[in-house]
């Protein structure tokens, strides 16, 4: 087995963060005090502040003048591999960020099936809490000089453009990864150090198996959870 050879702080962190995640500790409970903590860990309580200030960070933790550590109110959002953000129910907004013609990643040619795309960049928000980044990639070849190809927001959305273009989406996949992020996705994102992001890699497919969009989704580790359902036929 290999041994954790994290600093005490972030041990101590990873552990409370377990707690808050498992609803150990609910939302709006006040934090054991720094001393109680240290002595449950058998650790300084530097350590435990350095501990605290990490989950304040990621938004696990607030502080109440004079009156101690709490869990944050809140919940994260799920990642339900067969939908997409309903911004409008969730309070979410975007903003667009940029909008050109691309030669996209390989991955993205790959699916897409040919080497220049129109991109649109952008960014969402809760409130104004930055949670995802996103690029949507279109075949430049039919793509190019349409809605998808200009700088505002879409009536409707891409599914609309998609479907009077001749490109209705009829299904997609989902590939969901994770890793460190990039230092735009840190800055954009405002993650804390040491948080990972989820790569959420989407290919929608319209009539005939044909790719009409591939999206690159970017969400901060610390903000969301994964959600799997399936439904187990009676075989009565």
């Amino acid at each position: 087995m290999r041994p954790d050879t994290r600093h005490p702080s972030h041990k101590v962190a990873a552990d409370l963060r377990a707690q808050i995640m498992a609803g150990l500790l609910a939302p709006g409970e006040q934090l054991p005090s720094t001393a109680q903590l240290a002595e449950k860990y058998d650790v300084v309580g530097t350590t435990v502040q350095n501990a605290v200030r990490i989950l304040k960070g990621e938004g696990f933790l607030t502080s109440r003048t004079g009156a101690g550590v709490y869990v944050r109110e809140g919940h994260p959002f799920t990642v339900r591999a067969a939908a997409y953000f309903e911004p409008a129910s969730r309070g979410v907004t975007y903003k667009i960020l940029d909008v050109a013609e691309v030669e996209p990643p390989a991955d993205v040619a790959r699916d897409l099936g040919e080497g220049h795309a129109v991109c649109r960049c952008r960014l969402m928000l809760r409130g104004d809490v930055p949670v995802e980044l996103s690029r949507s990639y279109y075949p430049a070849s039919w793509a190019a000089g349409t809605a998808l190809a200009g700088r505002g927001k879409i009536r409707g959305g891409a599914p609309a453009v998609l479907a009077e273009l001749g490109y209705p989406q009829r299904e997609w996949t989902d590939e969901i990864s994770t890793r460190p992020p990039t230092t735009e996705e840190a800055e954009l994102l405002d993650i804390p150090e040491g948080v990972p992001v989820l790569r959420q890699f989407r290919t929608i497919y319209s009539d005939g198996g044909r790719v009409a969009e591939v999206t690159v989704m970017i969400k901060p580790g610390h903000l969301y959870k994964l959600e799997y359902r399936q439904v187990v036929a009676d075989e009565g």
